[in-house]
């Protein structure tokens, strides 16, 4: 019998010399369809990168893998804050200071075995260490994978504990990048089979990588004529203070660093059953910003107030395989438990914020002071407008439970299916604090939340904290799914696929405004109960539907397979935080309380091939996808809202191709390749509110055409084996934003990377150079800040790593 489900297993690593003449090319195991399957023998669209590419091409983290990934692009604003697109699936990411409270969840999940660790804004960045390999499935994923994989599937496959072999190994590497700090990392495994049923992996990692972008001094004084629609006047005569980051600027001020560990045991209980136990856990520490200002400088900023972040998570995970008469079964759990502590820089919000007066100049109306019980202290002739710097400051407390069981039969009989059960239990907290340093000279007075039945913190925040959230966001769901495989005659099979699911969602906690702020005379107004006020009450959101998919394939003999699939994704509905208020401006509608789900379509058909003698593998598809309904975020913080909103402002389509190829040209010499195509295509604006782009614009984030390209050739040198490694990326022009406002022109670019390596076994030697170009690419036009900054990639760096490998 066929083994059907064994994701503790984990494929024999691929060789990294050149293969002989009558090898075929390489292809790798995965279980994108929850059984170990052989890539090119599934009609499944899968791409992926095993342990010896991540190596040879220094994947990393998410900007390091994505330029090998045809057709995948991220948008975001460094480590940890980052959301991934596929097949041009796009609209933007969510801020980071509101991913929590009010962010859209991404429409590509994200896998860490068999856990999705998915988050609004700040998908889990988990440094690439001891890999088996990086899956990408793209298009919908929702029958097997569920909410959340309607543009896609990424999947983090760990090496687990091996029974039949004593390993280890080690790597070391020091880089150092043009106009910036240098980069050291050490990472180490150890593969320890302690008896016939026992085995321990254990891996440990270490990576600190230098900025590149400088906090240049700066100076800022609040200015009415940048920003007119301030609520309160401020007159001719009044006097402004200009403060400076004289205290702050530094070169390379972006650091971050990876530390992480990950322990495995795997008991072989008996000959049919296995267990396996696995504890990871990663602390990610960034100073900085990675997206510059170019009105200030190349790879410069002007930042007034400390951005850090610290991002920590540990993760248990178990389970239980083994087989029942004819039948495999599997169960599965894992929890998750992160951490977020970050302070960002928050200035420029004095050019775009309506109240901004109020909250940095003092008052001359007697009548507005005792209305709104500011003390008279405060009282001046000519209005004094004070200190204007502004920060951020976030507490985030992610939890998640996830648990699967499911069974499967042999793969191999006319008739087979995978069936199972899965439940998810997800809860973001979120304490939000914004800092307004002139607070204190105002007068203002140092608050504690409204009274709320599920607040966090009830303590009173600091004086100069003018806004903050108390928010916990939950999301419980339960699904059934199940995938039935019908051999209609040796070479054509249909597949049926179908996904019931049941969530609840809700949003509890409150929004608060520091005392002195609209207030209103009764002291009734300080803020906002996500039970009782706009709408909201105490009852979850509830969602339920059914996720359907259907593929046909034609596998014409052991080197062809065809196959047409049509595929349904969704990604739930949730709640507006500020649902159910007006809006400032009355020719704008009131913001609805709740957003829907929305909903993707694809059509698809799609080849594998080998040929020449299996040595050039040829893959593709070409597809068609409906999005209806799409989510969309938005803060105007002049018409609307003080609060970002959600609403499902549109339809559009996608026509897309990709291509997939490697080719074994010689013994020495490889060449591996993808390229994607998108046409994308707003086809209906229903946003009530947000200012879209018109019919007929493209997506944001989605060049028309990407492209890499990748050769290796190896040679012998005396008793060394020697290779060099070229590989290319291009991305054409896009769209920054969905949003006419936002709306900017990112540039195309290509990125060359080069490497030579020296083998020895079990030493290996490489000197690398990556960018070799020095080209600045614009990844993600932002205006987050309410001024345009480009997120770029690392400059020119030269790198020497070395390895040892024993087994």
């Amino acid at each position: 019998m066929a083994q059907a489900l064994a994701p503790n297993a984990s494929p024999a690593p691929a060789p990294s010399s050149p293969q002989t003449e009558d090898d075929e090319i390489e292809t790798i195991i995965v279980t994108a369809g929850k059984r170990r399957e052989n890539i090119q023998e599934i009609p499944i669209t899968v791409h992926a990168m095993n342990s010896t590419a991540l190596k040879e091409q220094n994947i990393g983290n998410f900007d390091d893998f994505v330029n090998y990934m045809p057709n995948v692009t991220l948008g975001g604003r460094g480590p940890g804050q980052a959301d991934i697109f596929i097949r041009g699936m796009a609209i933007q990411p969510i801020v980071f200071r509101l991913s929590a409270a009010q962010g859209v969840m991404p429409n590509v999940a994200l896998y860490v075995d068999e856990q999705p660790v998915t988050a609004p804004g700040r998908n889990m960045d988990v440094y690439a260490a001891d890999l088996s390999r990086i899956e990408v499935l793209p298009g919908p994923q929702g029958t097997l994978f569920g909410a959340s994989s309607q543009a896609g599937t990424v999947r983090y496959i760990t090496n687990k504990p091996m029974f039949d072999e004593l390993s280890g190994g080690f790597s070391a590497s020091l880089a150092d990048t043009h106009k910036g700090e240098t980069s050291d990392a050490i990472e180490g495994y150890i593969n320890l089979p302690l008896n016939e049923q026992l085995a321990l992996r254990a891996v440990l990692y270490n990576v600190n990588r230098g900025g590149y972008i400088d906090n240049v001094y700066g100076e800022f004084t609040l200015d009415p004529e940048i920003n007119p629609a301030s609520a309160v006047n401020v007159p001719d005569n009044a006097t402004f203070e200009t403060t400076n980051n004289l205290a702050l600027i530094e070169n390379d001020f972006n650091a971050s660093a990876y530390t992480g560990f990950r322990l495995g045991l795997n008991y072989q209980i008996t000959d049919n059953w296995q267990l396996l136990l696995q504890q990871a856990g990663q602390k990610l520490d960034v100073d900085g910003v990675f997206d510059y200002d170019p009105e200030v400088g190349d790879l410069e900023v002007a930042h007034f107030f400390p951005d850090t972040l610290e991002d920590e998570f540990l993760q248990t995970s178990w389970t239980l395989e083994g087989r029942l008469k004819d039948l495999e079964l599997l169960y599965t759990g894992a929890y998750l438990d992160r951490d977020i502590d970050q302070s960002a820089d928050f200035i420029s919000y004095n050019n775009s914020g309506a109240f901004i007066a109020y909250y940095t100049c003092t008052y001359t109306n007697p009548d507005y002071i005792v209305n709104y019980d500011i003390s008279p202290d405060i009282i001046t002739q000519v209005r004094e407008c004070k200190d204007p710097t502004k920060g951020f400051t976030a507490i985030q407390q992610h939890s998640r439970l996830t648990h699967e069981l499911r069974i499967a039969t042999d793969p191999e009989e006319k008739l087979s299916a995978i069936a199972g059960i899965f439940y998810d239990d997800y809860e973001i907290k979120t304490q939000d604090d914004w800092w307004y340093l002139a607070a204190t000279e105002l007068g203002f007075a140092p608050n504690a939340p409204i009274t709320a039945a599920n607040n966090i913190n009830p303590d009173t925040r600091p004086a100069n904290v003018t806004f903050f959230n108390d928010i916990t966001r939950t999301e419980e769901q339960i699904a059934v799914f199940g995938e039935l495989k019908y051999a209609l005659s040796d070479r054509l099979s249909l597949a049926l696929g179908l996904r019931w699911y049941d969530i609840e969602s809700d949003f509890t906690g409150s929004s608060n405004f520091a005392d002195g702020i609209f207030q209103g005379s009764q002291n009734t107004d300080r803020g906002r109960d996500y039970d009782v006020s706009g709408g909201h009450s105490k009852a979850p959101l509830k969602e339920n539907g059914i996720i359907p998919k259907i593929s046909l394939s034609y596998q014409q003999d052991r080197n062809r397979l065809y196959y047409l699939t049509y595929a349904e994704g969704f990604r739930p509905g949730g709640f507006n935080r500020s649902g159910g208020f007006s809006s400032f401006n009355p020719d704008f509608p009131d913001i609805n309380l709740t957003y829907d789900s929305d909903d993707v379509y694809n059509h698809e058909i799609g080849w594998k091939t080998l040929l020449q003698e299996r040595r050039l593998r040829f893959n593709g598809n070409i597809y068609f996808i409906k999005w209806e309904n799409m989510q969309v975020s938005r803060y105007d913080p002049i018409n609307v809202s003080r609060l970002t909103f959600i609403e499902n402002a549109a339809n559009a389509e996608i026509f897309g191709i990709e291509l997939d190829a490697a080719w074994d040209i010689s013994a020495n010499f490889t060449l591996s390749s993808a390229l994607s195509y998108n046409r994308t295509e707003l086809t209906d604006i229903k946003a009530r509110i947000i200012e879209t782009a018109p019919v007929g614009s493209e997506l944001p984030l989605t060049p028309k055409l990407q492209a890499n390209i990748r050769t290796n050739y190896y040679w012998q040198l005396g008793e060394y084996e020697a290779s060099w490694l070229l590989g290319l990326q291009y991305a054409g022009k896009s769209w920054s934003s969905i949003v006419s406002q936002e709306r900017e022109r990112q540039d195309s670019y290509t990125i060359v990377n080069f490497s030579l390596g020296l083998k020895r076994s079990p030493w290996s030697v490489k000197f690398y150079i990556d960018n070799l170009t020095d080209k600045r690419a614009d990844l993600f036009i932002n205006n987050q800040d309410f001024v345009p900054r480009i997120t770029t990639n690392r400059p020119r760096t030269f790198g020497l790593s070395f390895s040892y490998d024993y087994n």
